[in-house]
This record gives C-alpha cells, sequence and structure tokens, in this order.
C-alpha cells in the first residue's frame, strides 16, 4: 500500500538549489501571493528558505505578522498538555522515553489519578488538552477512547475541559473511528523527520515506529476514519531546518490534493535536552533562535490558512519574539512527566524532554494582555461543526475571525471572572473593552451581540459561544 510515499528527497534537494539566489523582486512577488492568503508552491517556499538578504528576511517577518493579524486577528488560543503514559517500545535516539532508557520511571496514570489532574488543570482555568501518550499496545484506540470519555466527564466547579485533542502513536482506520466516536478534536502525529534516510537512523526497523511509510499516512487513514482536523509536525534538530520546512509543506499539500483539506495546525517542536539522552549534544543540526524565526515566519507564509502551535518547550524571551510572527496557538503552565500537575513540580525521571518556559498559566495570560493579545480558550468550531473543509473554507479568506474575535473575547471573560489573579483581571477586562470599542467603530451590531452574551457570563451563565 505504501510502496512509494509523497516525500521526494532528491526533489527537495533540487528546490533548494534552485531556490538560490533569487531576485528581491521575485521575493516580494511571492511575499505578496502570500499576503492575498495564497498558499505558495514548493519552489517559492525554497525561494523564501534561501533568501539570506537581512533586509528581504525583515519583510518576511513583517509579511509574517501581518498574514496572521488578517486571519487569526489578535487572539491566542491556550491548551495544556496531559500526558497520560510513557510506556513505549520505541528507542527513538533522541527520545527521553524511549525504550532503553533506564533512567525513566515508566508511569501510566490510574483513572482516579486521570481525574486528579483534569481536576488540578481545570481549577486553572484550562478548557483544551492535548492527551499524550506513549507508543504502546497498551494505548490501544480503546485505551486512548476511555481517557478522552475520562476527561470529558471530569467537572470542577465552573471548570470543564472542552476539547481534547490527541498525540498518540499512528492508528489503523477503525482505531481512528473508535476515537471520532467520543468526539476528540485533533488528532496530531509528528514525522520527526522527512528526512528517510535520518529518519530510519534514528528509528530502529524493528520498531513500531521504524516504518517511515506507516507513520507518514497516519494522518490519511485518521482522515479516513472520519477525523478531519489533523495536526502536522517535525521535530527541529534531527536534521537540516530548511528540508524538514519543504517536508512539513509538501505533507500539507498532500493532504489538501487528498482530502481537500491540510492540516488543522503546524507544530515544529526544536530538540530539547532529556536524561540520559547524549543525542541532544551530539546533533549536529540544533536550529539557533535566528533561524527559528525564519522557520515560523515562512511556514505561515506557505501554509496561511493552518494554525501554528508554539510550545513551552522554548524560553519566555523566545515566544515573546515568536509569538508575533504567525503563532495562533500556545500552552501555559504546562508539565511534561507523568502525573506533573499533582505537587505542581517537575519530574525530570518521568519526562520527555525539559521545558524552557515553566510559568503559570496567569503569568503568561497577563502577559499576552500586556502585549494586546485576547487570550482565547474556544473550542466552538469543534462543537458546532466548523471542522476540517467547513473550518478551512473559511479560514482561508480569514473569514473565521467573524466566529473566533466574539468567541476569544467570551472565553476570556469567562477566564477572568473565575480563575485571573487580580492584575490579570483588571489587564484583561481593559484590553477586552478597547477590543469591543474598536468592534464598534466597524459593526456596532456586532458590539452589542457580544456585550449581551458577556452580561451573561457576568450573570452566571458559562460556555457561551456563536
Amino acid at each position: 500500500m505504501y510502496s512509494e510515499d509523497f516525500i521526494n528527497d532528491d526533489e527537495i534537494f533540487k528546490l533548494l538549489e534552485e531556490g538560490k539566489n533569487a531576485e528581491k523582486n521575485e521575493i516580494r512577488e511571492i511575499i505578496n501571493k502570500s499576503l492575498q492568503k495564497i498558499r505558495l508552491e514548493p519552489i517559492e517556499t525554497a525561494k523564501l528558505l534561501q533568501t539570506e538578504d537581512k533586509e528581504l528576511q525583515e519583510e518576511i517577518f513583517a509579511a509574517a505578522r501581518k498574514l496572521k493579524e488578517r486571519i487569526y486577528g489578535n487572539r491566542i488560543v491556550f491548551f495544556a498538555p496531559l500526558y497520560i503514559g510513557n510506556k513505549c517500545i520505541n528507542n527513538c535516539l533522541y527520545c527521553g522515553f524511549r525504550r532503553d532508557n533506564k533512567a525513566i520511571v515508566r508511569k501510566t496514570l490510574t483513572e482516579e489519578e486521570l481525574v486528579e489532574q483534569v481536576k488540578i488543570l481545570e481549577s486553572k482555568g484550562h478548557k483544551r488538552l492535548i492527551l499524550v501518550y506513549g507508543e504502546h499496545p497498551f494505548y490501544n484506540a480503546d485505551f486512548i477512547a476511555n481517557t478522552v470519555k475520562i476527561v470529558y466527564n471530569t467537572k470542577n466547579h465552573n471548570g470543564e475541559i472542552r476539547r481534547v485533542n490527541i498525540n498518540a502513536a499512528p492508528m489503523d482506520v477503525e482505531g481512528y473511528r473508535k476515537l471520532k466516536k467520543v468526539g476528540i478534536g485533533t488528532f496530531q502525529i509528528f514525522q520527526e523527520t522527512y528526512h528517510h534516510k535520518t529518519y530510519n537512523i534514528l528509528h530502529p526497523q524493528n520498531d513500531m515506529k521504524g516504518n517511515y511509510p506507516w507513520r507518514l499516512y497516519g494522518l490519511d487513514r485518521a482522515m479516513q476514519g472520519g477525523i478531519d482536523d489533523v495536526g502536522i509536525g517535525a521535530l527541529f534538530g534531527l536534521f537540516d531546518w530548511k528540508f524538514e520546512v519543504m517536508g512539513l509543506l509538501y505533507h500539507a499539500i498532500h493532504l489538501e490534493k487528498t482530502f481537500g483539506v491540510g492540516p488543522h495546525t503546524i507544530s515544529f517542536p526544536r530538540i530539547e535536552p532529556a536524561i540520559n539522552t547524549e543525542f541532544y549534544d551530539q546533533t549536529k543540526y540544533k536550529v539557533s533562535d535566528e533561524d527559528f524565526k525564519r522557520v515560523v515566519s515562512i511556514l505561515r507564509l506557505s501554509v496561511p490558512y493552518t494554525g501554528m502551535i508554539l510550545t513551552a518547550r522554548e524560553t519566555p524571551e523566545v515566544r515573546r519574539e515568536i509569538i508575533p510572527l504567525g503563532i495562533s496557538q500556545i500552552d501555559a503552565g504546562s508539565k511534561v512527566g507523568i502525573g506533573g500537575y499533582t505537587k505542581d513540580d517537575y519530574i525530570p525521571e518521568k519526562e520527555q524532554f525539559h521545558l524552557g518556559d515553566i510559568r503559570a498559566l496567569d503569568t503568561v495570560v497577563n502577559e499576552m494582555c500586556e502585549n494586546g493579545h485576547i487570550t482565547s480558550f474556544c473550542t466552538a468550531c469543534y462543537r458546532s461543526g466548523r471542522t476540517g473543509e467547513d473550518f478551512m473554507d473559511m479560514a482561508k479568506p480569514g473569514l473565521i475571525q467573524k466566529f473566533c474575535v466574539p468567541n476569544g473575547i467570551l472565553t476570556f471573560k469567562e477566564y477572568l471572572l473565575d480563575y485571573a489573579s487580580e492584575k490579570t483581571r483588571k489587564n484583561g477586562e481593559a484590553l477586552i473593552n478597547k477590543e469591543l470599542e474598536e468592534i464598534g467603530e466597524s459593526d456596532p451590531g456586532r458590539r452589542k451581540m457580544i456585550e449581551e452574551k458577556i452580561a451573561l457570563l457576568e450573570k452566571g451563565e458559562r460556555d457561551i459561544y456563536v
């Protein structure tokens, strides 16, 4: 079934070579195409990647900022990861969870422990989670479906989880159908590296993960199983960053051509240290902060309609600089150790990697306020059926803001009422008022609609959305 795949290494190298020495006017034409919310072709992305002129790089950064505002406005969607278990039968050389790592304490949350973790996250204000599982037969579709049901059924006063996304091993179509039935949001699979030779070196062939095509087509099977929101990603630091950007673009194009809808999200985590894992110090492909800015901004221009995720792997300083370049989703107050939320502590022997941003959720939310960003916990599209092709039909021309802006404000208001510190509440209310004034200048009726729904929240109602 998978004798050939849609990633052609030689073609990518050829395009990257052809992309060198593009004229300034060519680069500016490509930027202008993207600003019209049109996905770029591989040769166009290759030319952006090979742009070494500092003036043009600044123009790429500026265009990424502008494009993000045009499509998603000034909102940033927040979520939290919840690691369910770290059993793993793979031996990926860069991963703290790898099978042969004896320094890792293997742990899978019991149902009672899962409930406890969810209640803690709800008590902080989270409404969106991504559940993360090691790659092990124990974490099959039935196990994952049961954990999703538990999460959705766990309430804590006004707290509830309204969207559960999944990061787990690729499944067969029937497995995905089981997860669709329990109402998952996005299913996320990172190819790790799109470079075939590097993939084979880092993932032993006799492991579950050693089959490159099985992993590459994992999201095809998810779409066939009815999951129309999927997330792609690469782990930057395993191979050349320019090649990986091209791989992500080719993956997006493949999904578009095959299913009529591209990825809901793209992620680009950078490799981080992990306990008893030497690969971090050995790799020659680490991505500098300056090149990371190029990764994010060029991906934003290449696939304008797609949500882009920046995780707490990055330090606060890096996140401040990168978020304006096209980011639409971040996590905060995160723990990546099994059971890490219980003691609000870090547990190196149970973590897949080290985090760079360990600040509390409220601290990050307040910083977003001060930088003019609306914190959104919105799950309205998912629960209103605006997913897959329906979502993309609105995202591509920028019409999704019709829903995202009011729903972002409403979920932010919920957070301010129920969970925010006094400082964050004060800054958040000022930001909402400013946002409403701007909306009212162009659409007084829309402002009135939002204010009426805010009044309902202030009276004690919850989960109000457009």
